[in-house]
């Protein structure tokens, strides 16, 4: 009877056994659209021919194939922050949903119920270019390499992984810190996997031109350093037959050609030395794509609707300067910065101004905190300002004469109580010390509009100089947070989650590289930060990323641009595309098109 009291005791303290879920795609929350037996993604041409070509252009150069180290400038088309055309990841994302990722190098996901860790059992079939397998132990050691030499954004990212290992040679395990980051489980499929063996008698580190390989549908054919990448279809890529990959990657070849100058390259797409452009610049849009070759149809002007959030893009302060530390400066510049006039003058009325670093989303903040919104502001509100519970945020508005005088005069208002005074032209703060800064820029294009805000603050006494440099020097400076003021910015997802931490945590701000451009130090945003990441369902990461969003807003670290809705594309008319899905990148889901020409 003892016996059976004491077992009877033991099972009362040891835990149930949790449900463990099994499947070929894991969603953020709901159901995955595509179910274990699909055939391709509904957005693809499954009959799309395969061949032909795409030459597309990049201002710059590189002289790396290594995306993921902090240096060097990496070949497009390698990976890191963009495409890869050379590594396939665990899992892939579907296009026409908000956050659902489907196995690629995985064939069968594993994870419980509260997300604690997930298995990935790789397929038998998988192969790296030489034909070696694709292994745990290439999981493990890809991410070790990335988190402990990589960009900065790979440590943050996974930084609630306590450990990797591989349980077998097909299968590999991540177990997560205790918490409630349920994004976890998905993040850790998007890890590129290289392989160990080709790097065993290299230096991973060296961000040099070393020629990889990887297990994707494209090896490297041929490049000139800083000047030209070829990359070439592999015959043999392992995954041809893989739902995932239908209809895509129909090109024989990718060719990058590089260029130095945007006005060269413009003449030279519509020359016919490239295929495929997207327009960033509202001018050149309105101005430049006229001629012959639009006239008889040889080049195609087209704008397709998205559905991605936009983020924020701004005039980004660096607040580790200390002129820059005081929130009532940066707020009265921001008068200074007349976007109506810069909309018709210079951008033919096509943008719309930001005011959200969730902008185009239900997740961004509007309108006063809500119920659930004041439950997380609420514990936070002797750290945020008080108009975060009173006020909504707007941008100033200006009355579109390039010089806002009823602007500028509440700015000197704000500046004036403040303590801040004008004497001989030259405003200085309340210690003593002049108000006057350096805006970085490498992009000519951007010099029409910060001229003028330039022009409007020193109508306040405050002496912007506007600094041009190359590439090269810019990145290594705004890798460094080497600059006063950029412009700059961060695009956001559909199901925003670690990346917030490189974006606005204190632990970020002081690491090289991090893209907390602003050097962002606040207890009250960590907090937040981390609540929307813990986020256990759609409702509740809405309600936190509006109330981050209000706590960035009313910091004012950014004096916000503009943006828009649609993608600007142009491109010759043998290239075609399918009816291009909702969360579309920039890049306009190019591994979905096709040449005609091949058929």
């Amino acid at each position: 009877m003892r016996a059976v009291t004491i077992l009877l005791g033991l099972l009362l303290v040891l835990p149930a056994f949790a449900e463990v879920h099994s499947g070929h795609a894991i969603t953020m929350y709901d159901a995955p659209k595509y179910g274990p037996s699909f055939r391709h993604f509904d957005y693809v041409n499954a009959d799309a021919p395969k061949g032909g070509q795409i030459k597309l252009h990049v201002i710059g150069g590189f002289d790396s194939f290594m995306p993921y180290l902090p240096k060097g400038s990496a070949a497009a088309g390698v990976g890191g922050l963009g495409p890869s055309y050379i590594y396939d990841s665990l899992t892939v994302r579907s296009l026409d949903e908000p956050f659902t990722e489907y196995g690629l190098l995985a064939e069968r996901m594993e994870w419980p119920e509260d997300r604690g860790w997930i298995t990935f059992t790789l397929r038998d079939e998988a192969r790296f270019a030489d034909g070696h397998p694709v292994t745990a132990e290439d999981v493990v050691w890809s991410f070790n390499q990335l988190t402990e030499h990589g960009q900065p954004l790979y440590a943050y990212y996974y930084a609630d992984v306590e450990k990797v290992e591989a349980l077998s040679e097909r299968k590999v395990k991540f177990t997560f810190k205790p918490g409630d980051n349920r994004e976890l489980v998905m993040i850790v499929g998007q890890l590129p996997v290289l392989p160990k063996h080709f790097w065993k008698d290299k230096d991973f580190t060296q961000a040099d031109l070393t020629v990889p390989m990887g297990s994707g549908p494209y090896r490297i054919a041929s490049f000139k350093p800083g000047k030209q990448v070829v990359y070439e279809r592999r015959d043999d890529y392992w995954a041809w037959d893989l739902p995932v990959i239908q209809g895509q990657y129909n090109f024989d070849r990718v060719i990058f050609e590089y260029y130095l100058d945007q006005t060269v390259a413009l003449e030279a797409f519509k020359k016919g030395d490239y295929d495929f452009r997207f327009e960033m610049n509202s001018k050149l849009w309105a101005t430049a794509y006229t001629g012959r070759d639009f006239n008889s149809g040889k080049l195609v002007k087209e704008e397709v609707h998205h559905q991605n959030p936009s983020g924020m893009q701004g005039f980004i302060f660096n607040t580790r300067r200390p002129l820059f530390q005081d929130p009532v400066l940066r707020e009265a510049m921001a008068y200074a910065l007349d976007f109506e006039w810069s909309n018709k003058q210079l951008f033919y009325n096509q943008y719309k101004r930001t005011r959200s670093y969730f902008q185009n989303s239900e997740m961004a903040a509007t309108g006063l905190p809500s119920e659930a919104e004041l439950k997380l502001l609420e514990p936070l509100r002797d750290k945020l300002p008080e108009r975060v519970f009173t006020e909504e945020y707007q941008p100033p508005v200006s009355d579109g004469t390039g010089r806002p005088r009823e602007n500028l005069r509440t700015a000197q208002t704000l500046l004036k109580k403040a303590g801040y005074e004008v004497r001989n032209g030259q405003l200085f703060n309340p210690e003593g010390k002049p108000v006057k800064f350096e805006f970085l820029l490498y992009s000519p294009a951007f010099e029409r509009v910060v001229l003028p805000f330039s022009r409007n603050l020193k109508a306040l006494g405050i002496s912007a100089d506007v600094i041009r440099v190359d590439e090269s020097q810019y990145l290594q400076r705004v890798r460094n947070f080497n600059f006063d003021m950029i412009v700059g910015g961060w695009g956001q997802s559909s199901s925003p989650g670690n990346e917030q931490r490189d974006f606005w945590s204190s632990k970020a701000a002081d690491r090289p590289s991090s893209r907390n451009y602003a050097g962002i130090k606040d207890p009250a945003i960590d907090s937040l930060v981390k609540t929307l990441i813990s986020a256990k369902d759609r409702e509740a990461l809405v309600t936190s990323s509006r109330a981050l969003d209000r706590a960035l807003q009313w910091g004012f670290y950014v004096i916000p641009n503009w943006g828009m809705d649609y993608h600007r594309f142009a491109y010759r008319s043998r290239l075609a595309h399918p009816d291009l899905p909702p969360y579309l990148g920039v890049d306009g889901a190019l591994d979905l098109w096709w040449d005609t020409t091949a058929e």
